[in-house]
């Protein structure tokens, strides 16, 4: 008998919505193994959102593993097979656009790469205030993209922020259980 999947569960500097990745990581702790990852920017970086320290502490405590936040730390990932699937969340239109481009200079898009690399899923739950513009073309590149899904996306603030979309955090947990069948949870956008 196989024992419950292996989620890597990346994080990246959308501060905004770290706070609802921790809780969708707490949500995933029930079903999953989780193995933290994340960026240099997340692993150091002080907001008007939290302290980084306060972050890592938390996803420490809720995953009972230490959070891998370098690139030779997150490059056995994939060849090791580490995990079962890997979450982007939140996704940065920059890391976004690095992963649709195969740039991988950061812990993160390593983490993705060595996934990928072997033909696991990668679930992408964007937060970011450019998808309807500047990164617009590596959403869609990245939605062509074998064994990449979306955590569905909406508009945050059409008005203000027309440029921006963001996943739904809510469906999180819904989109790796379709990721791990093979199937984008549609509709993508909402």
């Amino acid at each position: 008998m196989q024992g419950p999947k292996t989620l890597g569960f990346a994080m990246c500097g959308s501060f905004c919505t770290l706070d609802k990745a921790m809780g969708r990581l707490e949500a995933l702790k029930e079903r999953y193994s989780l193995l933290p990852v994340m960026s240099q920017n997340v692993y150091e970086t002080d907001t008007r959102f939290g302290r980084a320290e306060d972050f890592i502490m938390r996803a420490q405590s809720i995953t009972g593993n230490k959070v891998l936040h370098t690139i030779v730390g997150t490059e056995p990932i994939g060849p090791k097979r580490m995990v079962d699937a890997m979450v982007v969340c939140p996704c940065t239109g920059n890391t976004l656009s690095k992963i649709a481009l195969g740039i991988t200079d950061t812990p993160v898009t390593m983490a993705v790469k060595s996934t990928l690399r072997v033909g696991l899923p990668v679930i992408i739950c964007l937060a970011s205030n450019d998808a309807l513009g500047a990164s617009g073309q590596n959403v869609g590149r990245l939605m062509n993209t074998k064994n990449v899904y979306f955590v569905p996306l909406r508009q945050d603030d059409p008005d203000k922020k027309p440029f921006s979309l963001v996943a739904d955090f809510e469906l999180v947990e819904a989109a790796v259980e379709a990721a791990l069948n093979g199937r984008q949870l549609q509709p993508v956008f909402r």
